[in-house]
């Protein structure tokens, strides 16, 4: 099956909303962990818009759960990264003014210091990953920097699926980013802005190892309760 990371940054949303210390998304990856999830997500955004440095750090201490810790490539967070010391690093691009991450790391600029972070990461056997757009170069591009694996942008698919419009060509671009990927050695996982319905036909892309989902599961969950969320995204992924 699929492995599902579930990423659970936007309790953190809920919670600074309101400035108060609930709800807790260290109980949030508490329940991920008993329902099933692979792997807890969590993005440390140099604004601090939801997840902080005291969830991160409380968060890697969970027994028995990976997390996977999505960053920009900073200074800042490598060094975050290095003391927090969690299973997995996922860079992402970032930007201030956006609401959510709009596309794939842009891998022509900061290709030096995108370098530097995957060497120290690895020297730390912290599994690397660069979420990128299903681009062949940036896949050469990713696997020349020594990551170990991709993580597909499916937003622009979900975007076309959601809006009723054509998606073969996306999902084909996907398919063939997976298979080459897969076929020079990197790990392919897939994520952004995936539902029940837009995963069941990525799903099918045998190459894709790992989904990571968070802001349908924390929508859905306030409806059905995370637990149930979680466990039919599983149904979803078999």
């Amino acid at each position: 099956m699929i492995r599902l990371g579930v990423n659970i940054d936007h309790v953190a949303t809920v919670r600074n909303a309101r400035g108060e210390n609930y709800p807790d998304p260290y109980k949030a990856a508490q329940i991920a962990k008993r329902s099933g999830a692979s792997s807890i997500t969590v993005h440390l955004r140099e604004d601090r818009r939801h997840i902080t440095d005291k969830d991160l750090f409380k968060i890697v201490k969970l027994k028995n759960i990976r997390v996977n810790l999505e960053m920009a490539p900073t200074e800042e967070m490598l060094k975050i990264a290095l003391k927090s010391k969690p299973s997995f690093v996922c860079i992402v691009p970032e930007k201030r003014e956006e609401l959510t991450t709009e596309g794939g790391l842009n891998l022509g600029k900061n290709i030096s210091r995108i370098k530097k972070i995957i060497y120290y990461l690895k020297k730390k056997r912290i599994r690397t990953s660069l979420f990128i757009e299903p681009k062949i170069r940036d896949i050469k591009k990713t696997k020349e920097l020594g990551a170990d694996c991709i993580e597909l942008h499916t937003g622009r698919f979900c975007n076309l699926f959601n809006s009723n419009k054509k998606f073969l060509n996306e999902f084909i671009r996907i398919k063939n980013s997976a298979q080459y990927a897969n076929k020079i050695g990197l790990e392919v996982h897939a994520g952004h802005g995936l539902t029940y319905q837009s995963a069941k036909i990525i799903k099918k892309i045998k190459n894709i190892k790992e989904f990571n989902i968070g802001h349908f599961i924390i929508s859905e969950a306030i409806f059905i309760s995370l637990k149930q969320t979680i466990l039919n995204f599983k149904k979803v992924l078999k």
